[in-house]
């Protein structure tokens, strides 16, 4: 049995979308957090994107300085919860 924490809800279609409006690529947003202190390689954005990776809180505060979005009900717009 695994002890791992699995996420039940996945907003990483939400964020792929925000990147893309942002017109900005993984590996520029990868590198962009990088500069803010918060170790991210393009492959874990990319399994957060696909929902395989759980995303953690002071990453999702960065995103929205990146995205340059006011509030986080962006990342949970069309989720039903």
């Amino acid at each position: 049995m695994s002890t791992g924490l699995k996420q039940d809800i996945s907003i990483g279609s939400n964020l792929k979308a925000l990147r893309k409006k942002s017109k900005l690529s993984q590996r520029e947003v990868s590198a962009q957090l990088e500069i803010l202190g918060i170790h991210m390689t393009e492959d874990i954005l990319s399994k957060i994107e696909q929902g395989r990776y759980s995303v953690r809180i002071s990453v999702l505060l960065a995103l929205k300085q990146i995205y340059g979005v006011k509030s986080f009900d962006v990342f949970f717009d069309g989720l039903n919860f």
